[in-house]
């Protein structure tokens, strides 16, 4: 379809997306090895981590064992943007995520805008998630032999060290993974994810034996104000199920199996961090807990007067971070690959290497770009950014159903949002909500942060976009043509076709 209008409303069509992407065939170089399960795990490898391992105990300073109330308020935000997600991921199986749902609704440069804030979501998380991972580490080598990594070495400035090497090994391990292929690392993630909803099984069973009523009271020290800011704190910890969605060209039968994927996966985990939470603070008093580093650890130490019980959780919690590090950053490279087929960043990361069937390329630069952060900045810094991005971009999502719902009615759609309109309706007031929650300070950082994207757009992705470069489509292989079925003719000035 040629574009026309102003460059913010090319708006690309989920026809050529799906063709683009090799429809559900194998797509773009890629290939379509996972299943269900694998689906399911990776979901599960890409939520669980550093957010209840990590970020429980942040959450439990600001609402006090209302934490409950927190993880569900941030659950019923993801359940709602879920459905919506579901529905699109199944409508249109790309890798491009909440990127091309949005070029496929909104245009070109609020898709560009939402990639941006993925950039942030991905890329910036999975430093944040690596800096909580040198913590378990400490813990785990301290239960073995005794011995720890000296702070300089194992946490960022701020928190009293130099650099978080930790973290840099953390991202580089799962790098070299993900470029070996996609089979070996849905395998490893599936292998992770099953072990640590062990690990949390196990947790909660040591923790409920010591469980007194009186840890819960007063419930919510501070009021809706406590309850709404750990809510906030708390969505971090779900931030990872829309991954599930950038591997809509490496699963098999993806119209059917990301719609599920995303139920399970969202149900499973609310379930199992409310009873986490809930085993956490009746063993512990909130305040024991909260701010407290590596406080699943802490807990069962308590409870069992061992460091054994502590070492085991710390072994889970360098797994489940691990397996985040992985599965976020796959996702990160799979959204760059699909801006990239668009022109609008660099067109290393759509490169696909013919051995492994992965982005090397784009996986390396990813993980170099963000291991520095993740050397650097502490996890506060950057989770209050990150989740207010994220919020965002599920806001996009609501409104890109409602939009595609109106300008697509028939297009194919194995899942369908219930209770529509209301339910993408409420998943944008509650993603509002919970934005409020972050604060002023958080707002004027998203602003700038989106100011710097919009600037990037106009200056780079709106000159380069192929879409305005002469609305080259392709045809039912996946090949570009000049949008009338023609192989596309030599390029003429200024990038039109001859």
């Amino acid at each position: 379809m040629p574009p026309s209008g102003p460059s913010g409303l090319r708006i690309k069509s989920p026809d050529v997306l799906v063709a683009e992407s090799g429809a559900d065939l194998e797509g773009h170089g890629l290939k379509r090895t996972m299943g269900l399960f694998q689906l399911v795990c990776f979901g599960i490898g890409a939520i669980v981590g550093t957010g209840i391992f990590v970020g429980l105990s942040d959450t439990v300073a600001r609402s006090g064992p209302a934490v409950l109330v927190s993880f569900v308020l941030a659950a019923v935000t993801c359940v709602f943007t879920a459905f919506s997600f579901a529905e699109l991921g199944g409508a249109i199986p790309v890798s491009g995520s909440s990127y091309s749902y949005a070029y496929a609704t909104l245009g070109e440069r609020t898709a560009f805008l939402v990639g941006w804030c993925l950039l942030l979501e991905y890329g910036v998380s999975v430093s944040a998630v690596a800096v909580g991972w040198g913590q378990y580490l400490n813990e785990l080598l301290n239960s073995l032999v005794g011995w720890q990594l000296p702070a300089a070495l194992s946490s960022p400035p701020g928190d009293g060290g130099i650099v978080n090497v930790p973290a840099v090994v953390v991202m580089l391990l799962a790098a070299v993974l993900l470029v070996r292929g996609i089979r070996e690392s849905a395998r490893a993630t599936a292998a992770m994810a099953v072990l640590k909803l062990g690990i949390l099984v196990l947790f909660c069973a040591i923790a409920f034996t010591a469980f007194q009523d009186g840890n819960l009271t007063p419930f919510a020290p501070e009021g809706i104000a406590g309850i709404t800011s750990g809510a906030s704190v708390a969505f971090f910890s779900y931030i990872g199920f829309d991954a599930i969605t950038t591997a809509g060209e490496e699963v098999r039968n993806p119209r059917r199996n990301i719609p599920t994927a995303i139920m399970i996966c969202i149900g499973l985990v609310t379930v199992l961090y409310c009873v986490v939470a809930l085993s956490a603070i009746g063993a512990l008093s909130a305040d024991e807990v909260g701010d407290k580093p590596a406080a699943l650890s802490l807990v069962v130490n308590q409870v069992t007067g061992s460091a054994v019980g502590g070492g085991v959780i710390a072994f889970g919690a360098v797994v489940a971070i691990a397996s985040v590090v992985l599965a976020v950053m796959y996702g990160q490279t799979r959204i760059l690959m699909s801006m990239s087929r668009d022109g609008l960043v660099p067109r290393v990361f759509e490169r696909i290497s013919p051995k492994t069937s992965t982005p090397v390329a784009g996986t390396w630069i990813v993980a170099v770009l963000f291991a520095v952060p993740a050397a650097v900045v502490p996890l506060d810094v950057v989770m209050n950014l990150t989740t207010i991005g994220t919020l965002a971009v599920m806001a996009v999502v609501n409104v890109s159903v409602m939009v595609l719902r109106r300008t697509r009615p028939d297009l194919p759609r194995r899942f369908r949002v219930p209770l529509f309109p209301l339910s993408p309706v409420l998943g944008i007031a509650f993603c509002a909500y919970l934005i409020y929650g972050t604060g002023p300070a958080t707002w004027l950082q998203f602003a700038g942060f989106l100011v710097v994207g919009a600037l990037v757009y106009a200056l780079y992705g709106r000159r380069n976009s192929r879409l305005g470069r002469g609305g080259a489509e392709p045809d039912g292989d996946g090949r570009e043509t000049a949008g009338d079925g023609r192989e596309p003719a030599a390029a003429g000035p200024r990038g039109t076709v001859s």
